[in-house]
């Protein structure tokens, strides 16, 4: 297996350097693309004396899919994972990415080990079945994904500001794409910036108004508007606003909290939904994304290799 990994990253030097040296220590040999946001910690002149570092790119916008989609034009290797500015590849990752590889899988992903207090929680494997597509989802700081299957994608979808790898899977599954869950393949993660799907109940309402705009848009943009996906979006809804109105009762959160998140939630609903029809309708292929790597070539200012 010849092996990229792409690492974006954000005003995050201190805790990007564990990552690096998390990946000299367990993925020697593989290929590192670290791609820059427009940071203003100094995180650039780190990167460049990092020995891990193969590539460094200066990007000018705050954009994670752009990052992502600029680290794999830069790559070459035949496979290229994907990890979090925060995140550091364990023992034994390498080995069982490869095995996946080597089984015939077109992604690998594995357990995102996060820190809380007294320990870490493991994540299992996450699935379901979308309007009778069997979807495995995986964690956007812990996949690696063929050469071949991210040319099928073109990458990650650049109108997503969360949720863009859920999307992947979900246009993976689309193509009859394997995603493997590999136990072994596993991180530690200190953060967690492309986890929005899952919010707490206290999260604030343009939160709550983007992970429904996201939803919306994935899901109608790969599957349509179909009865059957509407009634899935409401469900998200209505699961959020019991919850929400259950922390309400139990003096938790105020009534204006319930009623800033109905505010935000219908029209991030409505938006999406209208921007995945359009999007449905700009990429009628199994591809699914007018938002790709081959959409744009301005999306780096600066290489350094």
């Amino acid at each position: 297996m010849d092996l990229s990994v792409v690492v974006p990253t954000l005003n995050a030097r201190d805790g990007l350097l564990d990552a690096l040296d998390a990946l000299a220590a367990h993925a020697p040999a593989a290929e590192v693309v670290v791609a820059n946001g427009p940071s203003v910690d100094g995180t650039s002149g780190t990167v460049r004396d990092h020995d891990a570092v193969d590539t460094l790119l200066e990007l000018s916008e705050r954009n994670l899919n752009a990052a992502r989609n600029a680290g794999i034009a830069a790559t070459n290797g035949t496979v290229v994972a994907f990890i979090g500015q925060d995140t550091h590849i364990q023992p034994g990752w390498t080995n069982a990415v490869a095995d996946a590889i080597a089984d015939g899988a077109d992604a690998v992903t594995g357990p995102v080990h996060r820190t809380v207090e007294g320990g870490v929680t493991t994540e299992s494997v996450d699935e379901a079945t979308v309007s009778g597509r069997d979807v495995t989802f995986f964690d956007g700081a812990n996949v690696a994904i063929t050469r071949r299957a991210l040319r099928a994608l073109d990458g990650f979808d650049e109108a997503l500001q969360t949720g863009a790898a859920r999307d992947a899977a979900h246009r993976l599954a689309g193509m009859d794409r394997r995603v493997a869950w590999a136990p072994n393949a596993c991180v530690l993660r200190t953060d967690a910036d492309d986890v929005i799907h899952r919010l707490p109940e206290d999260a604030d309402s343009s939160a709550r108004g983007l992970k429904y705009r996201a939803l919306a848009y994935r899901l109608t943009k790969n599957y349509g508007a179909t009865a059957a996906i509407t009634a899935r979006v409401l469900r998200h809804a209505v699961g959020d606003a019991a919850s929400v109105g259950g922390a309400v009762l139990r003096g938790d959160a105020d009534l204006s909290t319930w009623v800033g998140a109905g505010l935000a939630v219908l029209p991030g609903l409505w938006r999406g939904s209208q921007a995945g029809l359009s999007a449905r309708v700009a990429d009628r292929t199994t591809t699914r994304n007018p938002n790709g790597v081959s959409t744009r070539m301005d999306r780096v200012h600066a290489r350094h290799d």
